[in-house]
């Protein structure tokens, strides 16, 4: 059969320029685009992470009566309102994405996003640090739906979860970042391993926390110059009937695939269902989605309170449980090394076991890396060990669950959907902080530890009842 005629004849075929799509075996996009979305990934997993061994030193100099001991007690209010504003930005921005495009709205998302770390520079209060972190997370909330959708509408549907995972790759390297160079610019000097010896903070060098707020302002405005660059979701165009434009991107994937080989035949038609743009009453009027979303939402919700515990509180815990600010914060950065392998591993290998295998996975490996540590409390390698695989534990699932939650929408709701179950999904991060903050004087390090993973193993056991999609094609899980 000769393909390309079929292909010259249906080309106006919703249905069939989508099955052109989906026959795609290989990345079809130039692997420019994988860093350019990834630059995006990078900056919200810098920013997300950068306040982690910074506040002690935001938190003294905004905060009166702040020290490193009691600054935990004053850092849930801002991861919190960090967490309400990616609420209230995936829930009201990720929706625009279902009815103006995924490509416009990533770009107005990394503007929102830049603009509030660029206004953590110059903040003075720790209100004013408050609103400043909403706003960032309002960008960061929207970006991060609109990001995973987009992966997942233009990989080839047997490797979702894998580029999914390669994206999450930079966006481990946003977290090593923000980690080191906070240990970097926010704390003294201290010999190793207590330390970083060449540290800058000092009684002349007080202005790191603003450095780093001001680096991530950068790394924001080079995403929003870089995203210009990418096409439109194929998939969304369909969607919203223009047809021809996602033909003309469908051929220009098509022909930059024949490079690595021929190409398979595209099959039947895909079933396609336009609906007029009303994402949440999709979701609320159709007993599965519905369905799904209850659950989907209950597992982030729960499984968040372990990662933003570790993620965004790990130097904060460890301080609180009187180690030296300096060493917690160089046992937190050198564990984000393990988020770093956990991206890798699940890019190599992310595709061999359904999405939801990934969770119990993840939650075994977080309490092992919690027991390590709790076990070096008196031995600095054994505490960086279990750092590492802490990290490597609790981000394992985390892109892989990305690729589901977005598996589980159609494409007239699917940004709609993952901001729906990520975003609310979040709230348990700040909420957990909140509530675990008060207990960590009062327990044991292997106590504390045990206390974080646990809410980790209940999200693993709810995300048991979900739904396969490894492998399927988007229309078929999804209709």
């Amino acid at each position: 059969m000769d393909t390309a005629a079929v292909d010259r004849r249906t080309a106006i075929e919703p249905g069939a320029v989508l099955a052109r799509l989906d026959r795609l075996s290989v990345w079809s996009l130039p692997y420019l685009f994988v860093g350019v979305i990834g630059l995006g990934f990078l900056f919200t997993f810098f920013d997300i992470f950068d306040i982690n061994v910074s506040f002690i030193q935001t938190c003294g100099q905004i905060v009166q009566g702040c020290t490193p001991v009691n600054a935990n007690g004053f850092l849930g209010l801002p991861v919190l309102m960090n967490l309400v504003g990616y609420v209230i930005g995936t829930l009201i921005l990720s929706p625009l994405a279902d009815r103006f495009g995924r490509r416009n709205m990533l770009l107005v998302t990394m503007v929102i996003t830049g603009l509030g770390s660029f206004y953590t520079v110059f903040i003075h209060s720790l209100g004013q640090f408050i609103i400043a972190r909403t706003i960032t997370g309002i960008g960061i909330g929207a970006d991060l739906a609109i990001v995973n959708t987009y992966i997942n509408e233009v990989a080839p549907r047997k490797s979702r979860a894998s580029y999914t995972s390669l994206i999450f790759i930079l966006s481990a390297a946003g977290a090593f970042l923000g980690i080191w160079l906070g240990l970097l610019l926010t704390t003294p000097a201290t010999p190793f391993p207590l330390g970083l010896p060449f540290a800058m903070a000092g009684p002349h060098f007080a202005a790191g926390w603003q450095v780093m707020y001001l680096i991530g302002a950068v790394l924001a405005l080079v995403g929003v110059l870089m995203r210009v660059q990418l096409p439109e979701s194929p998939r969304w165009l369909i969607s919203r009937g223009r047809t021809q434009e996602a033909d003309g991107i469908v051929r220009a994937m098509e022909d930059l695939a024949s490079m690595r080989g021929p190409l398979a035949d595209p099959g039947a038609p895909l079933p396609i269902k336009q609906e007029p743009f009303a994402p949440y009453g999709e979701i609320a009027r159709n007993r599965v989605y519905r369905n799904r979303t209850i659950l989907l939402l209950v597992m982030w919700f729960i499984s968040y309170i372990t990662v933003y515990s570790f993620a965004a509180g790990l130097t904060s815990v460890l301080t609180a449980m009187h180690y030296p600010p300096p060493e917690a914060g160089l046992i937190a950065a050198f564990g984000t090394i393990g988020m770093i392998l956990s991206a890798v591993f699940a890019y190599l290998w992310g595709e061999r076991l359904e999405r939801k295998a990934w969770v119990p996975i993840s939650a075994v490996l977080t309490l092992l890396g919690g027991a390590l540590v709790a076990l070096g409390s008196t031995n600095f390698l054994f505490s960086v060990i279990g750092a590492m695989v802490i990290f490597f534990g609790f981000n394992l699932w985390i892109p892989v669950a990305y690729s589901w939650s977005t598996e589980n929408y159609p494409t007239r709701a699917r940004t709609t959907g993952f901001a729906l179950v990520d975003g609310i999904g979040h709230i348990g991060g700040g909420v957990g902080i909140i509530l675990i903050a008060p207990l960590l004087p009062h327990l044991s390090v292997l106590e504390a530890m045990l206390l974080i993973g646990s809410f980790l193993v209940v999200g693993a056991i709810i995300a048991q009842f979900g739904v396969n999609t490894r492998g399927r094609a988007l229309e078929e899980v999804s209709p």
